[in-house]
C-alpha cells in the first residue's frame, strides 16, 4: 500500500524465541519525516505498546518494548514472553505535500498488521527403560515445547561412532499442555551378544528454536579381571568366573565388581563377618546373589556370616541385562585355639585319650595355681615331720640335705604340654558343631 510516495514494509508473520528478542518490522520506503508512530497489540481491544512523537514524546507503554535502531519505526521486545504472542498493528503518520513545497504539508496515516509467533524450546527431557533379558523398552519424553519437538534415537559405539537406530518399531504421542506440547516416543531394542557397553541417546530436536538436546542412557555390564568361562551347576549356561584374589584392586575401569569385608577377609576364630558387593559404573544396577556350597542363594548386596569357625569360600553373582559374572570370596581364619591344637596333634607320641583342642587362659592359670599349692603342702608336710622328729632344719651340722623326688611333684615329669585335659567326649562335641549359617 502506498501513501503518497511512501511504501510501508512489514512481515506478515514474525517469529521469536521465548526469553530472547522479538523484532517486528514496519519500515518506510523512502524514509519520510515522522509526525507520529504508534504500536498496538490487538486483542479484545487495542492495547497501546509504544508511542513516538519526534517533537516531545518517546514513550514505551510496555516496559520491554523499544524502537529498533535499524530504522526507528520497527519494534523490538526484549526479553520475549510467551504472552507476547499475538497480532500487532503499526501506525505511522507522516507529512506529505505531494512534492509541492509551496503547499502546506498534510499529515497522512498508514497502518500495517502482522503476527508475532513465540516459540518455546523443550523445558525437560526424560528417558526411562524397562528390561527383559537383553530386550529393552526405551521411552523418551520431551516436555513444554512449542511447537512440538521431534525425537530420534542413536547408538554410539565404544570407539565413538554415532549411528541412528532405525525406527522399525516405535510409537509417538503428542499431548497438549496448555499452550505448550509434550512429545513422547517409545522404541524396542535388543542388545547384541557379548555387548559389554551400549550407549543409547534420545535426541530431541526443536527446529523452530534451533535447539538440540541429548539425553543419554549407557548400559554397562558387570565385569571382573582375569575371568574364565566356566560351567556351574546352578546355571544353565557358562558364566565368567574369577576370585577376588585375582583382582588387582587398582583398575578404575567402569563396571568392575568390588567386594569389601568387615572387619576383613582374614579374621580370628568365631568372628562374624559382613561381605558387601558393589559395581561402580554398572547400569542398570546389578542384582546380587550369594551362596556357599550347595546352599540356597541369598539375594542382596550384603551377606552376613555369624561366628566363622573355619576357612570358607563364598560366591557372589552380579547380573544385569548385558551380562553376569561370578566372584569367589575366600574368608580365612587367622588364629584360634582350634587351629593351634589341631596342628599339635600331629606329634607321634600323642595318646588316644589326648585331645586336639587347647584350654582357655583360665584353665591354664588354674592348673598352675593348683601345682603351686601342691608343692606348698608337700613342703609344709616335710617341714612338720622334721620338727616333730626333733631334727633341726637349720642345723649348722652338715647333714645330707632332704630331697624331694621330682616324680612326686604333679606335672613336673610329663613331657607333653599341660594343655591337654579336655575329654574325648568334649572334642567330639566340638567336632560335631554345625557349619555357620549364611
Amino acid at each position: 500500500t502506498l501513501i503518497g510516495t511512501v511504501d510501508l514494509k512489514y512481515d506478515d508473520v514474525s517469529y521469536a524465541t521465548v526469553h530472547q528478542s522479538a523484532f517486528l518490522r514496519c519500515g518506510m520506503m523512502p524514509v519520510q519525516p515522522i509526525k507520529e508512530l504508534w504500536w498496538f497489540k490487538i486483542g479484545a481491544s487495542e492495547e497501546r505498546v509504544y508511542y513516538y512523537d519526534p517533537t516531545s514524546v518517546d514513550a514505551a507503554l510496555m516496559k520491554r518494548a523499544r524502537r529498533s535502531s535499524r530504522d526507528n519505526t520497527s519494534l523490538e521486545i526484549h526479553p520475549t514472553h510467551l504472552s507476547d504472542e499475538g497480532e500487532y498493528k503499526c501506525r505511522i503518520v507522516v507529512w506529505d505535500n505531494t512534492g509541492n513545497s509551496t503547499e502546506p504539508s498534510v499529515p497522512i496515516s498508514k497502518e500495517a498488521r502482522m503476527m508475532l509467533k513465540v516459540n518455546v524450546p523443550p523445558e525437560k527431557v526424560e528417558i526411562t527403560h524397562l528390561t527383559s533379558g537383553r530386550n529393552l523398552s526405551l521411552r523418551c519424553k520431551s516436555e513444554g515445547a512449542k511447537p512440538p519437538a521431534d525425537i530420534l534415537w542413536t547408538k554410539t559405539s565404544p570407539d565413538g561412532v554415532e549411528t541412528e537406530i532405525p525406527d522399525l518399531s516405535k510409537t509417538r504421542e503428542i499431548e497438549p499442555a496448555g499452550e505448550l506440547y509434550d512429545t513422547a516416543e517409545q522404541i524396542f531394542y535388543q542388545l547384541e551378544e557379548n555387548e559389554m557397553i551400549a550407549k543409547i541417546s534420545c535426541v530431541v530436536r526443536h527446529h523452530s528454536t534451533n535447539t538440540t538436546i541429548y539425553k543419554n542412557i549407557t548400559f554397562v555390564s558387570p565385569a571382573i579381571q582375569n575371568a574364565l568361562k566356566v560351567t556351574m551347576q546352578r546355571f544353565a549356561e557358562p558364566v565368567l568366573y574369577s576370585s577376588i584374589e585375582n583382582q588387582d584392586g587398582q583398575d578404575n575401569k567402569a563396571g568392575l565388581v568390588k567386594i569389601s569385608a568387615d572387619p576383613g577377609f582374614k579374621v580370628p576364630y568365631n568372628t562374624s563377618v559382613t561381605l558387601k558387593a558393589s559395581a561402580p559404573g554398572v547400569y542398570p544396577e546389578p542384582r546380587y546373589l550369594w551362596w556357599v556350597g550347595d546352599q540356597t542363594g541369598i539375594a542382596g548386596r550384603e551377606l552376613h556370616i555369624d561366628n566363622l569357625e573355619e576357612d570358607k569360600s563364598y560366591y557372589v553373582l552380579a547380573e544385569n541385562p548385558l551380562g553376569r559374572v561370578v566372584l569367589e570370596v575366600p574368608v580365612h581364619i587367622t588364629t584360634s585355639d582350634y587351629s593351634q591344637w589341631n596342628d599339635s596333634s600331629k606329634d607321634g607320641d600323642v595318646n588316644e585319650g589326648d585331645t586336639t583342642e587347647g584350654l582357655d587362659t583360665g584353665a591354664i592359670i588354674g592348673i598352675v595355681i593348683g601345682a603351686l599349692i601342691a608343692v606348698f603342702f608337700i613342703g609344709f608336710a616335710v617341714w612338720y615331720w622334721t620338727i616333730r622328729d626333733g631334727t633341726q632344719v637349720f642345723s649348722p651340722k652338715k647333714e645330707k640335705p632332704h630331697t624331694i623326688d621330682e616324680e612326686t611333684v604333679p606335672f613336673r615329669s610329663t613331657e607333653k604340654p599341660l594343655l591337654r585335659t579336655i575329654s574325648t567326649q568334649t572334642l567330639e562335641g566340638r567336632r560335631s558343631r554345625r557349619e555357620p549359617s549364611i
